[in-house]
């Protein structure tokens, strides 16, 4: 099998590189960062040098390829200008590279930000109308549209909480939890469900892999739902510290991110920590249902929340990352 990833220098896309490789299959990278790309190589990944504003590299990439894996996306940006640039444009660019190139499988991995939150003690199953709350979310709304209009075979994933080896959101988690408190917006009772950055690229394997995937929505998570109490306490227990939970509420945690979203403003350097964010901070919950995927894919998670952050913190701590 034939299999081109963008995204493949990030954390969700190198874990997926590494899992098509194991397989045997030939893997093609589209990578505008050379310095980053190198790690793929040991892979026997090639390398396209290139990005998704490159019509001449996708046009490359896309040759010949069986499955386009479309990773590629940007989670925090300056604007929703900047947002749709990045998401729907560069979606719409691959897109249209891959329809000029026959009609290779294709699996967009969105986000659950797309769908939107869900009700408590309710998790999405991806048949509900969706209602994104951040210009993040919109955007990559935007990019399921562009892909659900063209004529290729789609599968769209939509992927909670990404964690594990390489991740670097959940890192600051684990640095913060090192002094012994661990804050948590809101009242600490959201409930949220979560992947393994290995489990999602099984996930993605699996939507490309069967017929029964063809022109669906999914969510991929494992099944346990959890608070967000709860995750910063298994962080820390994954560390084997104690820690005390830290509730912010909403008119503090809009001060704070209001500050943040001003710095980054003032340095050019996007963070997600933004006010618009707040709107997904302080939802009441945003889990996933994976078991339609499990129905159509036989795909299931491997790794629970405790074992996944022990697997996460053990990485962190060889890689001198803590």
């Amino acid at each position: 099998m034939k299999a081109l990833v963008t995204g493949a220098t990030g954390f969700v896309g190198s874990h997926l590189a590494e899992a098509l490789r194991r397989r045997g299959d030939e893997v093609t990278a589209l990578a505008r960062s050379a310095a980053k790309a190198q790690a793929l190589i040991p892979l026997g990944v090639r390398i396209i040098p290139g990005d998704l504003e490159d019509r001449s590299a996708l046009a490359r990439a896309v040759e010949g390829q069986d499955v386009i894996y479309h990773v590629a996306g940007v989670i925090a940006a300056l604007s929703e200008d900047d947002f749709m640039a990045a998401n729907r444009e560069g979606t719409r660019n691959i897109v249209e590279a891959a329809q000029k190139a026959g009609n290779p499988r294709f699996v967009l991995v969105s986000s659950m930000a797309a769908g939107g939150p869900s009700p408590r003690g309710h998790p999405l199953k991806g048949d509900e109308p969706p209602r994104p709350v951040t210009a993040y979310g919109r955007s990559k709304l935007a990019a399921e549209e562009v892909v659900k209009a063209s004529r290729l075979t789609w599968t769209i994933v939509r992927p909670p909480m990404v964690y594990g080896p390489r991740d670097h959101e959940v890192l600051k988690v684990f640095r913060i939890a090192r002094f012994g408190i661990a804050p948590v917006f809101g009242d600490g009772s959201q409930e949220l469900s979560a992947v393994h950055g290995a489990d999602l690229a099984d996930a993605l394997i699996a939507a490309a892999g069967t017929p029964a995937t063809s022109r669906r929505i999914y969510y991929a998570s494992h099944p346990d739902v959890f608070t967000s109490t709860c995750f910063v306490r298994t962080v820390a227990g994954a560390m084997g510290r104690p820690v005390a939970v830290v509730k912010v509420p909403i008119a503090i945690g809009r001060r704070i991110l209001a500050v943040t979203e001003a710095t980054a403003r003032l340095t050019r350097h996007p963070t997600i920590l933004t006010t618009d964010k707040a709107n997904e901070f302080f939802q009441p919950a945003w889990t996933g249902d994976p078991a339609p995927f499990t129905r159509d894919s036989g795909w299931t998670a491997k790794h629970d929340l405790a074992a996944g952050l022990s697997d996460t913190w053990h990485w962190y701590r060889s890689a001198g990352w803590v």
